[in-house]
């Protein structure tokens, strides 16, 4: 066996979670759900193209107090990954729904990265009773006029295919375009796992396919629904953990969330690229152990 091999083996020694699915109408939702049991738990949601092994760190260190619940959206990670189903944002924010709903969450602290933002931001708005505290990192959940010309390309007829389904293009080039440090052997093997031929690679392409730019793209209204949705959370405690180095979700976007809830607790890691927790993750656990603290039911 080749020390490759065992790399892409031994990842497993960073994500020792029980899996756990879901059957939605789009297939089996894989979920790992960690901790003690309680009915007031942390919800990770994770983007595009990564999958609840990007919260890993997160999971180990706050089930030690808390129930911890990090989701593989349909497509990506251990969930089912159907080639005929639409991939759109709505749908997302509906297994996300359906997801916590089954497990009879009465309270959600919820933290978001990348798509996760719309999509449970999407959901948080539209059940604002439920929801307890919100982290937010490297994401977006309203309308924006940056989207760099390198995303546009992945958007292009045949060429976007050709490119991420079939060079994996999105996952692999992020190894080294989302994070400022060198990522562990393991932590690469991890996060590319589930993208390894032309059929597992269909949500990192479809993601792409459904970023909302305009109004003639089908997820714009359901964006606009998500960014009216934020105006129900502004009393929310709020963190915002940032890596300014993100060539998309950059400092525009962390002053738009800023100007919409200017109570945010703000940290902002200079050195740190779109995958702030792997940048800066002892920082950030350490936010987080502070922040989220332990829950009592």
């Amino acid at each position: 066996m080749t020390p490759n091999h065992r790399t892409q083996e031994l990842w497993r020694e960073e994500y020792p979670f029980a899996s756990h699915h879901l059957a939605v109408p789009a297939g089996r939702l894989h979920f790992v759900d960690e901790g003690p049991r309680s009915r007031h738990a942390v919800v990770c949601v994770h983007g595009n193209p990564t999958w609840s092994f990007y919260y890993r760190h997160a999971i180990s260190e706050l089930s030690k107090t808390r129930r911890v619940i990090a989701v593989d959206n349909i497509g990506c990670g251990l969930s089912d990954k159907p080639q005929d189903w639409p991939y759109r944002l709505a749908g997302h924010i509906e297994n996300l729904t359906l997801l916590i709903d089954h497990l009879g969450l009465d309270q959600v602290d919820l933290i978001v990265h990348d798509w996760g933002g719309a999509i449970g931001l999407g959901w948080a708005g539209a059940h604002a009773a439920r929801v307890g505290k919100l982290v937010v990192t490297n994401t977006g959940a309203f309308p924006s006029p940056h989207f760099p010309v390198r995303l546009r390309l992945c958007r292009l007829p045949g060429l976007g295919a050709l490119m991420i389904r079939g060079g994996n293009a999105f996952a692999g080039l992020a190894l080294s375009m989302a994070a400022s440090r060198p990522l562990s052997p393991l932590a690469r093997a991890g996060l590319l796992h589930p993208y390894g031929n032309w059929h597992d690679r269909i949500a990192t392409h479809r993601f792409v396919q459904d970023i909302p730019f305009g109004p003639g793209d089908a997820s714009w209204e359901t964006l606009l629904q998500v960014e009216a949705g934020l105006k129900s959370l502004a009393s929310k405690e709020m963190l915002l953990l940032w890596g300014p180095r993100d060539f998309v979700f950059n400092d525009t976007f962390l002053g738009e969330f800023k100007t919409r809830f200017p109570s945010a607790a703000v940290r902002r890691y200079d050195w740190a690229n779109h995958y702030v927790f792997e940048d800066a993750r002892a920082e950030c656990l350490a936010e987080l152990r502070t922040f989220l603290g332990s829950a009592s039911t």
